[in-house]
């Protein structure tokens, strides 16, 4: 019987200290009008980062008023990084001219930016161990 109610008391501790789940809302600005789609990628390792259909959960969402709003709920805490890009003429990718540099706007977490590549994750990383807002200003 003592046994049953240790494993019961130990149980019940360990269950009060699981992590719990987490929010990330990311609000994004700088789109030049309100067409085409808002695509954001929330990313959990750098291995996948920043690649297209890669993402740990990827949304796609309408443009209000020159700016997107996207949540993420129910996310494990952890390291997350956040790409965002304005697919204005709606064709589901990122256009980029023929040396490869980018036509539409795009932007990531901590508003990191490399001059000739995209951030590392590191430098785009969040930590997640509460509900949390961040913005993003796409250029």
């Amino acid at each position: 019987m003592k046994l049953f109610l240790f494993s019961l008391v130990l149980v019940a501790t360990c269950a009060s200290f699981a992590p719990k789940s987490c929010s990330l809302t990311v609000q994004v600005y700088g789109f030049g009008d309100n067409t085409g789609k808002s695509f954001v990628g929330l990313y959990r390792t750098s291995d996948a980062w920043p690649e297209i259909k890669k993402q740990y959960i990827g949304k796609v969402v309408n443009i209000t008023n020159k700016t997107a709003s996207i949540s993420f709920d129910q996310l494990p805490p952890g390291t997350y990084a956040v790409a965002v890009f304005h697919d204005k003429n709606n064709n589901g990718i990122l256009d980029k001219n023929m040396l490869g540099i980018p036509l539409e706007r795009y932007g990531f977490s901590n508003n990191a930016r490399e001059t000739f590549s995209a951030p590392s994750f590191n430098s785009a990383s969040i930590d997640l161990s509460s509900d949390k807002a961040i913005g993003i200003y796409i250029k």
